[in-house]
């Protein structure tokens, strides 16, 4: 099926523009029924499978949905099906390391009642050790900004990635997303690490 992307959100000039945008959006992605969530996750997964990012991609970080976020589960069963290793981020201090992951394998939750997989830090891999990353957001622009829900956890983690030296081998960031989560525009603070792509039901964006 083909699908054409929807106009980008506009948003309000004022300063507390974040804020809003984000209770917004949240509100609107909570009020997606079960069978829309669930065909918005397939049709992500079906098109960003037949990306190059994701076949050159041997070590693939997900996430746990919560919260109406864009499910990343029919993707990482593609991605166990080829033999990739996928990962799940886990908290450490005011940032993330990522832990193993295998559908139906121990998990436990962390102080903002995520689960995370329950193995010893021994195993955990560190950001830059990634190939691939699928981050969950709330907004996203057309210059790869990307909206998070405001505890910076993924622009600490990622924050080598804004070093201008920092090439060749490197995380590909890429966040899932319902189409509707694509807006105008987002100022991009200093501390904002950028996007790589984002892939929503309708569209598989590439960003500068």
């Amino acid at each position: 099926m083909n699908f054409q992307p929807s106009p980008p959100t506009p948003l309000p000039l004022a300063g507390e523009a974040s804020t809003w945008l984000r209770q917004r959006l949240r509100t609107q992605r909570l009020r997606l029924s079960a069978a829309e969530r669930q065909a918005a996750a397939l049709a992500v997964a079906r098109r960003l499978a037949e990306t190059a990012e994701f076949f050159a991609a041997s070590t693939l970080a997900g996430y746990w949905a919560c919260h109406g976020e864009l499910d990343p589960a029919p993707l990482l069963e593609r991605a166990w099906a080829m033999g990739k290793a996928v990962y799940l981020p886990v908290l450490a201090g005011d940032a993330l390391q990522f832990a193993p992951y295998r559908s139906g394998r121990p998990l436990r939750r962390n102080r903002f009642q995520i689960p995370e997989p329950e193995v010893s830090p021994a195993e955990w891999l560190p950001p830059s050790a990634l190939d691939l990353v699928l981050t969950p957001l709330v907004a996203f622009d057309s210059t790869g900004t990307r909206l998070g829900m405001g505890g910076g956890f993924y622009d600490r983690s990622f924050a080598f990635l804004r070093d201008p030296d920092q090439s060749g081998q490197r995380p590909r960031l890429v966040g899932l997303a319902y189409e509707f989560q694509q807006v105008e525009a987002l100022v991009r603070q200093p501390w904002d690490v950028p996007l790589d792509a984002a892939a929503t039901e309708k569209a598989w964006s590439v960003f500068g």
